[in-house]
């Protein structure tokens, strides 16, 4: 019995794919609205930045770029590009779109997140300066910060505390799970 309560639950590679792009997308897809509202009803803000729903889906691909970027720390290369692929692929039929598209926004904004946030290697700031720079939230800044380019830090640690949200604790899921290969 004992055996049984140590053991790690098996999932195959392609269960925590779906699993993964479902929920998330689901997150955001029902959160996205409140997190417009607290943009744009944030006190560090001087002028109300135009944001719409429209905008979802850069505010996606940031949140599925930085958890990608997050699986990378705790994989092996083989599983970690295995799974970046069964992944990709569950956004593409979500999207509609082909699977060479979508790998090329992940990786552009994979490539954003790190630019934005060099030399920090933390994901979770590199994710909300990405919000704060793809939408352009710098211009309705106090003018020290506008000027600078640059968050305010107390507005970020609150883009912070948004994101968290959406960052997958991989590391408990991996110490839980055990990934297995699809069985075709």
């Amino acid at each position: 019995m004992l055996s049984t309560l140590f053991r790690k639950r098996k999932i195959t590679e392609s269960q925590l794919a779906q699993t993964f792009v479902n929920i998330t997308i689901s997150a955001i897809d029902d959160s996205f609205p409140d997190i417009i509202d607290a943009i744009k009803n944030d006190s560090e803000l001087t002028s109300c930045p135009s944001l719409n729903q429209r905008d979802i889906d850069k505010f996606t691909f940031i949140v599925l770029a930085g958890n990608l970027k997050t699986i990378e720390r705790f994989l092996p290369a083989s599983e970690e590009i295995s799974l970046n692929g069964l992944i990709t692929e569950k956004i593409a039929e979500i999207y509609n779109s082909d699977y060479n598209t979508i790998k090329s926004y992940l990786e552009e904004y994979s490539s954003y997140i790190s630019r934005v946030n060099h030399p920090s290697k933390n994901i979770l700031y590199g994710m909300s300066k990405a919000v704060f720079f793809k939408f352009e939230l710098g211009k309705h800044q106090e003018d020290y910060f506008a000027q600078l380019n640059s968050p305010n830090p107390i507005f970020l640690k609150r883009i912070d505390n948004i994101m968290e949200n959406y960052l997958w604790d991989w590391n408990s899921l991996f110490n839980k799970h055990k990934i297995t290969q699809n069985i075709f």
